[in-house]
């Protein structure tokens, strides 16, 4: 069968990670968390303490940064520089700041060819928000993952209680700002491409998204064969 290049977009919270992990492993496929490309780029500028506004200086910021991937016991990591940031990455407020700086289009250049030059042997499913529409137009699957504000929030919530001190109210209010913000930026919104297979996850259970992704693998690559 045809190695394909498979795109999962969607809002935070509407399964992606799981799914898009899950889907990888069954089709033997390689997996690429892209959000975690910006969250490593938002974590540098905090560090860096430069103003989310300010391009040039993110440009500057963006040419001494080099990430790589590298599977481990615990799952997918993301290693900035040489130093493993995964852990550092996952916090509400990175999650602000990777909305922000990644409307900047210095940004999304730096990672363009990053994000293209991984796809190159096939076989590989990206996680993202703009994957389908922007960085890979021609993907040979798109799926657009959602789910409601409530059902995201909670999942998201239950995932950062383990670690820290939040409320529900707040991971909601945080998670409908980064919504507006990344639907409405000018520069690569969060929409579904034209072509994108729609699921919604809210009374779905994981199992059942999966069977319909790799249904329509399935038919994919019958309609190649």
């Amino acid at each position: 069968m045809k190695r394909l290049l498979i795109t999962i977009d969607g809002p935070g919270g509407a399964g992606k990670t799981t799914l898009s992990r899950l889907l990888a492993a069954r089709l033997g496929y390689r997996y690429i968390d892209t959000g975690a490309l910006y969250r490593g780029i938002a974590l540098a500028v905090k560090n860096a303490k430069i103003d989310s506004d300010c391009e040039e200086k993110i440009g500057e910021l963006c040419e001494k940064l080099e990430f790589n991937f590298i599977w481990a016991e615990a799952g997918l990591r993301l290693i900035c520089n040489g130093e493993d940031i995964s852990d550092r990455i996952r916090t509400p407020e990175i999650s602000m700041l990777a909305s922000a700086v990644s409307a900047k289009p210095v940004v999304r250049r730096f990672l363009l060819d990053l994000q293209r030059s991984l796809a190159t042997a096939g076989g590989t499913v990206f996680e993202g928000r703009d994957m389908g529409t922007v960085v890979f137009p021609r993907a040979d699957i798109k799926f657009f993952l959602d789910a409601s504000l409530k059902t995201r929030a909670l999942r998201r919530y239950k995932e950062l209680v383990l670690s820290a001190d939040v409320s529900f109210e707040a991971v909601e209010n945080d998670m409908r700002r980064r919504d507006e913000n990344d639907s409405s930026r000018a520069l690569a919104p969060l929409k579904p491409a034209q072509d994108a297979v729609m699921i919604d996850s809210s009374g779905l259970s994981i199992e059942k998204v999966l069977d319909r992704m790799l249904s329509r693998v399935k038919e994919k690559n019958e309609a190649a064969a």
